[in-house]
């Protein structure tokens, strides 16, 4: 029987990220693991994979391919929940991972605006509600680590917040965005998107609707009127949290 330690070791050339999540998967999972966890662990480098961007891409492609679930998807959920919550694994991939959650978890909503009133060719009802509520149950753990979080990572983390709005983590999300309102004004992608949040944890529906108006009008793709106003807000909020992904990970590498 090979034993969890032999797990540790891996082939010449492979990705250094790899070898992190193969690591972290071995000390946090217990039991079968999810079959997305074989790329991790195959004994052989796929040759595109020539650094961690190329690995990373199609690691998380497995999980949620092209913003489609997939059968496995909710199974996939625990591996990157496993991730998130590792210090192990650099920030900037930790934000990416509780991004995908969150892509995961409001795939339907998202779609719903996106082809109003038509649905997506690759809908799959079970497996997209077996995966949103696969993250519902691993985001209080993601939240509970809010307070030792990198600041990029408390940005994804309160996308979660207000998908899975609970009496206590809402109201915790005024102070706790305070920080970000100060130093990133409106009309900036951080400074929008953690305000557009506080809206959403507000619950305003009248404030909500008006701000979805108001921005996707300005600076984001629109959907149409006629959408559910939750579907048009997770459309949205998508959108911002990948562009200010896309602002931190330019920030992290220096262009």
């Amino acid at each position: 029987m090979i034993t969890r330690t032999s797990d540790r070791s891996g082939p010449p050339g492979e990705p250094p990220i790899r070898r992190i999540f193969r690591d972290v998967v071995t000390d946090r999972l217990t039991g079968p693991r999810p079959p997305q966890a074989a790329m991790l662990f195959q004994a052989s480098v796929d040759p595109f994979w020539t650094d961690d961007r190329f690995f990373l891409a199609d690691f998380y492609s497995e999980i949620l391919h092209q913003d489609t679930c997939l059968p496995d998807t909710p199974d996939g959920v625990a591996l990157l929940a496993a991730l998130a919550i590792d210090d192990r694994v650099p920030p900037q991939q930790r934000f990416r991972v509780i991004s995908l959650l969150f892509g995961i978890a409001t795939l339907a909503d998202r779609h719903a605006a996106e082809y109003w009133p038509g649905t997506t060719p690759y809908a799959d009802p079970e497996n997209e509600n077996r995966a949103r509520e696969a993250v519902r149950r691993c985001t209080p753990g993601l939240l509970a680590r809010w307070a030792s979080e990198r600041p990029a990572v408390r940005l994804a983390l309160a996308a979660l917040a207000v998908v899975f709005p609970t009496a206590r983590t809402l109201p915790a999300l005024t102070p706790r965005l305070e920080v970000f309102t100060e130093q990133h004004p409106p009309c900036t992608d951080i400074g929008d998107y953690v305000r557009f949040i506080l809206v959403l944890a507000a619950g305003n529906d009248t404030r909500t609707r008006t701000a979805v108006a108001s921005l996707t009008t300005t600076a984001w793709e629109g959907t149409p009127r006629e959408a559910p106003p939750s579907a048009r807000s997770a459309h949205l909020l998508g959108q911002m949290l990948n562009r200010v992904g896309s602002g931190l990970t330019r920030s992290h590498s220096g262009k």
